[in-house]
């Protein structure tokens, strides 16, 4: 628990109001969308303005004292879990869109707006943010930022990263400082925007980023295509880039998930197929006619069985939407949904497709795998009972291959969910220990006293590799 001292000044500086030690209060923030993963904070702080922001960070540093700084928790690495207790801080009070520039296409936030609330907004405009992470409905920008959040857009348009173009950020030891700005150009010395982006809290406290905006495409166009083939479906993935397509949009559903969305969510989806992939194309109407009909093509000659495209936007809503309740459907099946996060090359879908199948038959789990096939990011989600330790063993057995195998062909062990306690101790297998070392070197520089969201990222111990047999 925290010390009186620690408590009193915290109070100062935020006011009563905003301070909660309850044990309710710590309850409802001690985890977050991970499973298993659950830690009470000893105090949970809401402040108002960088400035607060900086007084408290001064005082956690000089006492120790761990800060966890949290979105609206909806990430799945354990990322704003309090494994070792301390403050938790809440964005609730900082949660303003500053400012839309028409002039320069940017926008500027503070990082507890809404993903969506900013989309809408500038939508009314006639401009468009292209991340869109699944959570956006709930999910805040300052959430997104330090996950470096993706999306099913991420194929043609690029994740979070790639529209972060200034930040203002606290350093542990309450400097504030800015990167970057409403700039086309800037190699003014290292590029820190992009090293917080994606930093899980570990260096930083994120309190106003600019984004960068893009005109709205003038149309759309949405199509289904289905197979008998989980091969052929993961091949029409490659072909369709290596005929020089970008879609917005290339996702993947197998037999199982589309099982589950369409009990869900009613919509009319296959369910005698085994997989089907969801492709959405933007841009000028004849780029669109001309991208979607190529496609299809594709499609055809690596054995669809059927193309359907959208007749209206409700339909394509419709289909769009279903994509994204695709782990709240999953979730139905049993208590615990385990939704991970492997990234393979493009070109060796179809292998780490066949891979998750054989894996999951070999340890008899139920896992439905969906995801942003376009640009190799798969989901191997499954459904399981945490109550069931026998059962929890084979689950982290099997997901240990499965990462295994998609770092053997050239992939990662994430592509957008983070590292945060639950694939820390996997990284090593991702970086070796010298890429461990460097950036242990980079937290040691700007967090000497590790009170910036400690226990994420550095496993104390790296997972053995497993032995795979087959």
């Amino acid at each position: 628990m925290l010390s009186n001292e620690v408590k009193e000044k915290l109070i100062t500086i935020v006011t009563k109001e905003n301070f909660d030690d309850s044990k309710i209060e710590r309850l409802v923030y001690s985890y977050d969308a991970t499973p298993n993963y659950q830690s009470m904070p000893d105090a949970v702080v809401s402040p108002r303005n960088a400035e607060e922001v900086s007084e408290i960070l001064k005082i956690c540093n000089q006492y120790g004292v761990p800060i966890v700084p949290r979105g609206s928790g909806t990430n799945l690495c354990a990322g704003t879990c309090p494994t070792e207790g301390g403050v938790v801080l809440l964005f609730k009070h900082m949660n303003k869109i500053l400012e839309i520039d028409e002039e320069n296409l940017t926008i500027t936030v503070q990082p507890g707006v809404i993903t969506l609330d900013l989309i809408n907004a500038i939508e009314e405009k006639g401009l468009f943010y292209p991340p869109d992470p699944s959570s956006m409905k709930i999910s805040t920008i300052g959430g997104n930022i330090n996950e470096n959040s993706g999306g099913l857009r991420g194929l043609k348009y690029g994740v979070t990263r790639d529209y972060v173009i200034g930040l203002e950020a606290v350093l542990p030891n309450g400097d504030i400082i800015r990167t970057g700005g409403k700039l086309a150009k800037d190699v003014a010395g290292y590029d820190l925007t992009r090293l917080f982006v994606g930093s899980e809290g570990t260096l930083c406290v994120i309190t106003e980023a600019t984004l960068k905006l893009i005109p709205m495409p003038e149309t759309r166009k949405t199509m289904l295509a289905l197979y008998q083939d989980l091969s052929a479906a993961a091949r029409s993935v490659s072909k369709i880039i290596a005929n020089k397509i970008i879609p917005t949009t290339l996702e993947f559903l197998d037999q199982a998930t589309l099982k589950v969305v369409e009990d869900y969510a009613q919509i009319g989806l296959p369910t005698d197929v085994q997989a089907v992939l969801l492709i959405e194309q933007d841009g000028p109407p004849e780029v669109v006619d001309r991208d979607i009909q190529k496609i299809a093509e594709v499609c055809k000659q690596e054995n669809a069985v059927s193309i359907q495209i959208a007749a209206t936007e409700e339909e394509a809503m419709a289909l769009r939407t279903a994509r994204r309740a695709a782990l709240s459907a999953v979730a139905r099946l049993k208590p615990t949904t385990i939704l991970e996060d492997a990234t393979v090359p493009r070109s060796e879908i179809a292998n780490m497709v066949k891979a998750i199948n054989e894996i999951t038959e070999k340890y008899q789990l139920t896992i439905c795998t969906f995801g942003h096939a376009g640009d190799g990011n798969l989901h191997p989600t499954c459904a399981t009972d945490a109550r069931d330790h026998e059962e929890m063993e084979r689950v982290e057995k099997a997901f240990a291959e499965i990462f295994e195998k998609a770092i053997e062909l050239g992939g990662t062990i994430t592509g957008e969910h983070g590292v945060g306690a639950m694939k820390a101790p996997y990284l090593e297998w991702k970086l070796k220990k010298e890429g461990i070392t460097a950036m242990k070197g980079i937290k040691q520089a700007f967090d000497p006293n590790n009170i910036m969201n400690p226990g994420k990222v550095f496993a104390k111990d790296s997972k053995k590799r497993v032995v795979i047999t087959r």
